[in-house]
């Protein structure tokens, strides 16, 4: 049984030059879910996988870098690959939102089954287990965990340093952490974590491997590395469109 995890777009609160902002497949032997549907996010998908086979997604939290693709794949499987009760998971936030930019033509169905989710959920979807921990950030977001066949993966979304990995469990076998910035933008009052503090929140979590992700456009990947990797011992690299990483 393998989990993994393919990014689509992993660029920190806008979309870089190549690389959309936030989305993740993960898939598993039974399922294949979007973790999170930024802008942009859609083409990548569709190298990944045939939309006819998504099986759900989930959106950590209503800032639009995270969920605003949601809109056009309701598009999609209205007008072009039909489907219905396909399962959104997301805060009630992210869901208040959607619905306010949403028009329906009269006579169409909603293709999604939206669930409003919080930190005390848990999911089954397919093999996959999902359980969820509140961040250190402006709005209810959602850090996420998902277990299937003995593998663990554990994604931060957005989090300032004041949160880390321990309120997921033990045995996360790959952390994917918020490393928006460097070290020099620890003091300016950003709600998200430098690569050092990444580093940090993995270690005290007890990962395994580390995966740096939501780097602003402009941060250098190989000095982001290097200051994670003065903290973790472990396997770290930064996450990049197109990379496929086996849990």
């Amino acid at each position: 049984m393998t989990l993994t995890v393919t990014v689509l777009g992993c660029s920190g609160s806008y979309a870089a030059p190549g690389n959309p902002c936030t989305g993740y497949l993960v898939r598993s032997d039974s399922a294949a879910v979007l973790l999170d549907c930024g802008p942009g996010t859609l083409g990548p998908l569709q190298e990944a996988i045939d939309l006819a086979a998504l099986d759900a997604v989930v959106a950590t939290h209503c800032h639009p870098d995270h969920w605003l693709e949601l809109p056009v794949l309701r598009n999609v499987y209205i007008w072009f690959v039909p489907r219905s009760n396909v399962p959104v998971y997301g805060t009630a936030e992210t869901r208040a939102m959607d619905t306010a930019i949403t028009v329906m033509r009269s006579g169409r169905a909603d293709p999604f089954a939206w669930n409003v989710i919080d930190a005390a959920s848990k999911l089954t979807i397919g093999d996959q287990r999902w359980s969820f921990a509140l961040t250190d950030h402006p709005v209810e977001t959602l850090a996420t965990r998902v277990d299937a066949g003995g593998r663990s993966f554990a994604f931060s979304s957005d989090t300032g340093p004041g949160w880390d990995f321990r309120s997921l469990g033990k045995g996360i076998h790959l952390a994917m952490c918020d490393a928006s910035h460097g070290r020099d933008g620890e003091n300016r009052g950003s709600p998200h974590m430098s690569a050092r503090q990444a580093a940090k929140a993995a270690v005290a979590g007890g990962a395994e491997r580390l995966l740096l992700t939501h780097l602003a456009p402009g941060c250098d990947p190989d000095a982001q590395l290097a200051e994670a990797g003065e903290v973790f011992t472990g396997e770290v690299d930064v996450a990049r469109p197109g990379l496929v990483v086996t849990v």
